[in-house]
């Protein structure tokens, strides 16, 4: 569980975001969060103190004279042994007090007599028109400045009938979020193009070629790498699979478009990591139209040729990025994944033991490299996208280490 052993107070503010946050509080508890509920009065103008006790599973706090603290002081205590403060939905008002200091009720006061360091995230909420408000861009800049972090908003569909930016982000990506500010910023700064996904051949306008590939490690590792502080592109062949918040994400369906999208890209990247499952080949003699059954029932003759290697074509250009490729063995992973780094010509490999992890959670790797080989335990995709990106962070500072002494 991604937040096991946090303990997160979660402060509503008036709007009607409020329904989402019910869903957001049953999703922090499942990551293994503690939740500790604070409501302003506005807030429970919009869902009620009982909800919030029944999905949090602990007593709400509403008022900054709530006897039920010993020492009748809940603006100090309720933070003290916290791991984050998060204000979900966060009001152009509360905004304003966050801003400014100001402390008329309990969330406020909490909030400004919140220890040093504590991390304090924001998600904003309001009509479009109250977001691009002069006053209200000035607060968010002074925020920014504070080091309170904004989680969001989105554009969209709002409850008052308009429509743009000031949409509170969904419990998904605000958890996504949250997850993210506890891990750390190993690539910060650091630009990263990625691939994933399997890529699908043409054979006709209605079949082609493919793999089992899901996408689940290139996902996973993408947004590793946004929660690493890295700003993230992922190029992605055809799957189900969620974007991950705050990812830039390109679809592609052939070897050829996938090549061509990292190609327009790569020169401006610091990292290259090719996940994808690309098709070695691809039907030289694709149909236009339908094929359809001939009457003796005689398969159509196709014939087939070698699509690009995509990373053999990034690992050779002048200026590259630090170039991370993936392979998935059915035997000897090994020795082919010793040889495959050095056919590529790149510093880094990831082998997956054994091609059944396509479509699974859970996975096994290992790393190979100059030094040899670095087996990471079994564990599920995101644990192991995460413990990637530490590794490569610490090969690329040694990389810049070397480069600086020489």
């Amino acid at each position: 569980m991604d937040l096991a052993g946090k303990k997160i107070v979660l402060g509503l503010t008036g709007g009607i975001a409020c329904y989402k946050v019910a869903e957001f509080t049953r999703q922090l508890t499942r990551a293994g969060a503690s939740v500790q509920v604070v409501m302003t009065d506005a807030a429970t103008h919009f869902i009620t103190a009982v909800t919030m006790q029944a999905v949090s599973g602990r007593p709400v706090y509403t008022d900054q004279w709530d006897a039920r603290i010993g020492n009748n002081m809940p603006h100090i205590d309720l933070t003290r042994d916290a791991d984050a403060i998060v204000i979900a939905p966060c009001s152009a008002d509360f905004l304003f007090k966050l801003a400014h200091g100001a402390c008329d009720d309990l969330l406020s006061t909490l909030c400004l007599a919140r220890p040093t360091g504590l991390p304090l995230l924001a998600a904003p909420a309001m009509n479009v028109e109250m977001w691009q408000n002069p006053a209200t861009q000035r607060n968010v800049a002074q925020l920014r400045a504070d080091g309170i972090r904004l989680l969001g908003p989105d554009a969209g569909e709002q409850a008052c009938g308009e429509t743009g930016m000031g949409r509170m982000l969904e419990p998904e990506q605000l958890l996504e979020e949250v997850i993210a500010s506890f891990q750390p910023k190993v690539l910060s700064g650091k630009r990263v193009l990625i691939t994933a996904g399997p890529t699908f051949e043409p054979i006709d306008p209605v079949r082609g070629i493919t793999n089992l590939s899901s996408g689940k490690m290139g996902y996973a590792a993408a947004r590793a790498a946004r929660e690493a502080g890295a700003e993230v592109i992922l190029v992605s062949g055809p799957t189900a699979l969620a974007t991950p918040y705050g990812v830039h994400r390109i679809d592609v369906h052939t070897a050829q478009q996938m090549l061509e999208a990292v190609m327009s890209r790569a020169g401006r990247q610091d990292v290259f990591i090719a996940v994808a499952a690309v098709a070695d080949w691809r039907v030289a003699n694709a149909s236009q139209q339908k094929l359809k059954k001939t009457a003796g029932g005689d398969p159509p003759p196709l014939s087939f040729e070698q699509n690009p290697d995509i990373l053999a074509t990034v690992a050779a250009l002048p200026d590259k990025p630090y170039c991370v490729g993936f392979a998935a063995e059915s035997e000897n992973l090994i020795e082919y994944g010793k040889a495959k780094r050095d056919k590529k010509g790149i510093p880094l490999l990831v082998g997956n033991i054994g091609p059944q992890t396509f479509g699974k959670d859970q996975n096994e790797l290992i790393l190979f490299d100059d030094q040899g080989q670095t087996h990471i335990a079994r564990a599920g995709k995101q644990q192991l996208a995460r413990r990637l990106m530490a590794e490569i962070a610490t090969r690329l500072a040694n990389r810049l280490s070397d480069s600086t002494q020489a």
